[in-house]
């Protein structure tokens, strides 16, 4: 099976779905990391997780319980880029937009 033809066909699907996976799997990155790592700890790959992350914080922090520490607000991010990723996917399906199984365009 060729995949770059659906990737041509679908990049509307699949370029979003891969920006909120990689944000996704960087927010519980930044989890499992912060359980080894001080938060202000100068390490170059924590820095990273956080620059990369922090944006996509600050937004779930708008909808997340202020009393919520900072490692549960990071898990609940995580929680709700899996749900943007469904919800992308569950719409494009429901509009016929989205690749299916088989290569069926």
């Amino acid at each position: 099976m060729d995949i770059a033809p659906s990737l041509a066909n679908y990049w509307y699907f699949h370029l979003p779905n891969f920006v909120l996976a990689a944000l996704m799997y960087t927010m519980l990155g930044r989890f499992l990391l912060g359980l080894m790592v001080d938060a202000d700890s100068p390490n170059y790959i924590w820095r990273f997780f956080c620059r990369i992350t922090d944006p996509v914080i600050a937004i779930f922090a708008v909808v997340t319980p202020k009393a919520a520490p900072p490692a549960l607000l990071w898990l609940f991010g995580f929680v709700w880029l899996f749900w943007l990723r469904v919800a992308l996917h569950y719409t494009l399906l429901v509009f016929n937009l989205a690749p299916r199984a088989g290569g069926a365009s």
